[in-house]
């Protein structure tokens, strides 16, 4: 089973973007990977790394976005949503209002991808945030093979996005990937219970469905994806299970659905509005905060007697 990180799928897509598009810039803020060695390497004069300052690196790609670059922003997840949250909100998402500027913040270290390195470095309100914006697009992939197919869609799409990618490499739950501007896919067909995932907990979500006569959704994109295509989908579905890492009841995935589909009993999984200081392996960070296997099984069954 071949396994990849989103970064690398991603930005590979990219580079080969670079080599025919000359309106492509790429900032970084101190943080690098093989794959953004050669984009630095081969376009010098269109790489930046304005070192370890966030905020600088949302201001100048404000400014290269107002004339007219395709600009891509890199950082670790929670320092460049979080530590410039006051940037993003007046630089790109007010601005973006009167003037069109195509701007991709790329943020790798979704929810607690970085397990080991504790509160500071996991990103658990990146989703409420980045959501709460006018005219941001929300991706948050659960494979590579999303995030290497939404890199047409920056270019196409001339509007701020937060690009929501994980640390670790992994499998891609499905290489057929159709009707992708819907935002969603079905991984598993099922009846009258449904959970719907994104990031991560799809991938965990996979191997639990599989025991269960259940739908399982993947919605990629949180607040830009086809809610009419996704409410006749599951027009005869009277239980949705939301699954996210990140906060629960603060704004992310559960807010989305909660709004959108008061006729259906809603049962919201995430983290409790705590910060995480046990250290170990990202299952072990789940299971301390009522998000393991055996947890999310338990809550499956509830609905199912």
């Amino acid at each position: 089973m071949q396994i990849k990180a989103m970064r690398d799928t991603f930005l590979t897509a990219l580079y080969e973007k670079m080599k025919t598009n000359s309106t492509i810039f790429f900032l970084s803020a101190d943080f690098g990977a093989p794959i953004v060695d050669k984009i630095r390497e081969d376009f010098p004069d269109r790489f930046i790394n304005v070192g370890i300052a966030e905020q600088n690196l949302i201001n100048l790609g404000t400014g290269l976005a107002l004339e007219g670059f395709n600009v891509y922003l890199y950082a670790i997840a929670p320092f460049i949503t979080m530590r410039c949250f006051e940037q993003i909100r007046v630089n790109i998402a007010v601005l973006s209002h009167i003037r069109e500027m195509n701007i991709n913040i790329i943020g790798v270290g979704a929810g607690v991808s970085y397990a080991m390195s504790g509160p500071t470095h996991h990103c658990l309100e990146d989703l409420s945030i980045m959501k709460t914006l006018p005219n941001m697009e929300v991706f948050s992939p659960s494979d590579y093979s999303l995030s290497a197919a939404y890199m047409e869609r920056t270019l196409a799409i001339k509007k701020p996005k937060y690009i929501r990618l994980d640390a670790k490499p992994m499998q891609s739950l499905s290489q057929d990937i159709k009707n992708f501007d819907d935002g969603f896919r079905v991984l598993q067909e099922g009846k009258h219970v449904a959970i719907i995932s994104t990031g991560y907990m799809t991938q965990k979500a996979m191997e639990i469905v599989k025991e269960f006569n259940i739908m399982l959704i993947d919605l990629y994109f949180l607040n830009t994806y086809n809610k009419g295509k996704l409410t006749e989908l599951l027009k005869n579905t009277h239980t949705i299970i939301t699954l996210e890492e990140a906060f629960s009841s603060s704004g992310g995935l559960d807010a989305e659905i909660n709004y959108n589909f008061k006729d259906k009993k809603v049962i919201n999984l995430g983290f409790d509005k705590k910060y995480i200081f046990e250290v170990g392996s990202r299952e072990y960070v789940h299971e301390k905060n009522n998000l393991g296997v055996a947890n999310i099984q338990k809550e499956i069954q509830k609905v199912l007697r």
